[in-house]
């Protein structure tokens, strides 16, 4: 239950943080091209990469499983699941199974732009 605590947690402050990067990119760079977006997929992207680098190769056993779920389960889920999902897919590239990685990215990106369109689609219907 813990876990779960902590996920939520942080997961609350980086949709908080999220909101705020949206924001003040709207305010800053207009709403003509998605910015906020894009600055928390790259930023998020980057943290993810530096906290998994930093778990992997320099944090030993000092770094607990709770606060590596508070971190990136929760903050930088909460923040851009696209940090996680630049993760899976550089994992796997690193495996060497560059073929299944690039099938990854493919099927996530029109996977979920079909899902989003087909949602649309039946709240349209039922609103007809």
């Amino acid at each position: 239950m813990k876990a779960y605590l902590l996920v939520f947690l942080g997961a609350g402050i980086g949709g908080a943080v999220r909101h705020a990067v949206n924001v003040g990119c709207a305010r800053y760079c207009g709403m003509a091209f998605p910015w906020g977006t894009l600055t928390v997929n790259v930023v998020g992207s980057f943290l993810m990469g530096a906290i998994a680098g930093w778990l992997a190769f320099k944090a030993g056993g000092g770094w607990s499983q709770p606060l590596r779920l508070f971190l990136t389960t929760g903050i930088l889920g909460g923040f851009t699941t696209f940090s996680a999902f630049s993760l899976d897919v550089v994992l796997i590239w690193e495996r060497g199974e560059a073929g299944i990685a690039a099938g990854y990215v493919a099927a996530s990106v029109l996977l979920s732009l079909a899902a989003l369109v087909s949602g649309l689609a039946v709240i349209r219907a039922m609103a007809a």
